[in-house]
């Protein structure tokens, strides 16, 4: 029915219905009507009725229209008479990739550099503390200068470094050598170098803050014992009937 008309029921003339229905020769009924009426026939028995009271013209084309909308309402029910498949349960156990699956992923924190200072740390089969002395050469000149450990700085990754205090040589230096003595302390690195560009000398010697025109003997009689680092120079020999001796 096109839009804007209002439909009248062909048995009461009413105006006016909760449903509207046709009936089984295209007329227009309104719900009381249609439920006094007798249940119409099978769909095929109507249409041919239809067919045969239409005698060409306005009424074929009307009929034509009834059996091309009804054709159109058809619904293909194959698939929905059909049971729904049930689920297969798995009685199998989870899977090791599910053990691993989080539900909620959650992101790495980004990485925070944090630096850890120390007095003394262990670097390739060497144990250095503050206060001992290393090596360095230069690329330029291909010079060795020496220096004092006044720090050390190990990073996330493990790498370690250390800050350097330099010393400067005098004329009593010697140059195939390093003798603490003769050196004296120079200024103070800003930035830490590497320990892999570093090479080990000595310990912090014990002698190095005394004076060699002092009274008192500044070399040890007897070798020491028991200490990370020694003295700097010869060691006194000492013969064993003199330590047998002692220890009696």
């Amino acid at each position: 029915m096109p839009l804007g008309l209002k439909p009248t029921c062909s048995v009461c003339r009413s105006t006016s219905s909760s449903m509207w229905k046709k009936g089984g020769q295209g007329e227009i009924l309104c719900n009381n009507c249609t439920a006094r009426s007798a249940p119409p026939g099978p769909p095929f028995a109507t249409t041919s009725a239809a067919a045969q009271h239409s005698n060409g013209g306005g009424g074929g084309k009307q009929s034509k229209q009834e059996i091309h909308r009804r054709s159109a309402r058809l619904r293909n029910t194959k698939y929905k008479s059909a049971p729904a498949a049930e689920k297969k349960v798995s009685t199998k156990g989870k899977g090791r990739r599910h053990i691993f699956k989080l539900k909620n992923p959650i992101k790495a924190p980004e990485s925070v550099s944090t630096i850890i200072t120390a007095e003394s740390i262990f670097y390739k089969g060497v144990y250095y503390q503050i206060g001992d002395v290393v090596s360095v050469v230069d690329e330029q000149d291909g010079k060795t200068y020496y220096a004092q450990i006044r720090g050390f700085i190990q990073d996330q990754y493990c790498e370690k470094s250390a800050a350097l205090t330099w010393l400067i040589p005098t004329q009593a230096s010697p140059k195939d050598c390093f003798d603490p003595a003769s050196y004296i302390i120079g200024p103070e690195e800003d930035l830490p170098r590497k320990m892999e560009y570093l090479e080990f000398v000595c310990h912090a010697p014990s002698e190095y803050f005394k004076s060699r025109s002092s009274p008192f003997p500044t070399v040890p009689t007897r070798p020491e014992k028991g200490y990370i680092w020694t003295h700097v120079g010869p060691t006194p020999a000492i013969s064993i009937k003199e330590t047998v001796t002692n220890n009696l």
